[in-house]
């Protein structure tokens, strides 16, 4: 999968806020990140969860 790079601001708490969810699930601030906007966008329904093939294709590229 390829990746697009962006600039974020976000406020000095809120970041702080995130590293800390981020250490305690053993992520770095740009992992979680990734992972609280990829949930909600499938709670929201605007992304089809991973099919069980492509999970399993993803884990081969890392």
């Amino acid at each position: 999968m390829s990746k697009k790079s962006f600039v974020l601001r976000i406020d000095e708490e809120t970041f702080k806020a995130i590293e800390k969810w981020a250490a305690d699930e053993f992520r770095s601030a740009n992992g979680q990140l990734e992972w609280i906007i990829d949930k909600a966008l499938k709670d929201a329904g605007r992304k089809k969860p991973a099919t069980k093939k492509k999970e399993d294709e993803d884990k081969k590229e890392k």
